[in-house]
């Protein structure tokens, strides 16, 4: 379950059905719920899947992983999730020309729009999104451990997820190298990827 919203939005490029389909992408599991879709927010999900893929055999992140896996076991992944949405938040001038609160409002619009084909889970969570600006809290130890403790609200077994923000507070500055090492390889991985549709 990724949870690096910001990140799946930035990696869409400018297509809104594609950051749909890319912000969508964990909330629609199998073939069959992906056929109800027009071509290019498949894509846009299939997009997210690749990213996911990535992400997940990629040995920096996997460091950042094993930094939290003893005390985390299967949550370390979600977590580091969300601690790379916070770099890419808290460094996002490096990355993109629009000011983050600008890329957040606009991205919040975009997904909106296709309210009605929206699935009931995302439905549900974008009221809270857009109220409480995730993508520009993001940038804020308050806001991450904002969302952590959500999420450890919503995880049917003790994650310790709310406890988190300590170890990104610990470890604040190896987790920001590999965010630096990686994010950029997965920048240049999407990139190519849309090109390739």
């Amino acid at each position: 379950m990724g949870m690096n919203f910001l990140a799946h939005l930035y990696l869409s490029g400018d297509d809104p059905k594609i950051m749909l389909g890319n912000f969508i992408g964990d909330f629609v599991k199998g073939r069959s719920s992906m056929e109800q879709f027009e071509p290019r927010i498949i894509e846009g999900i299939e997009l997210h899947r690749a990213i996911d893929e990535f992400t997940d055999s990629h040995p920096v992140v996997t460091t950042s992983k094993n930094r939290l896996r003893p005390k985390y076991r299967h949550y370390s992944g979600v977590i580091v999730d969300v601690f790379y949405d916070h770099f890419l938040a808290r460094n996002w001038s490096t990355y993109h020309t629009e000011v983050l609160p600008d890329f957040a409002d606009k991205a919040y619009g975009v997904i909106q729009s296709f309210d009605s084909i929206l699935p009931a889970e995302v439905k549900y969570m974008m009221p809270y999104m857009v109220n409480g600006n995730w993508l520009v809290n993001y940038s804020k130890t308050e806001g991450i451990h904002r969302a952590l403790s959500g999420m450890s609200r919503r995880t049917p077994y003790e994650s310790k997820m709310d406890e988190a923000v300590a170890d990104l507070e610990n470890h604040y500055e190896a987790f920001k190298t590999e965010f630096d090492d990686f994010f950029p390889q997965l920048d240049s991985f999407s990139k190519k990827f849309i090109s390739g549709l």
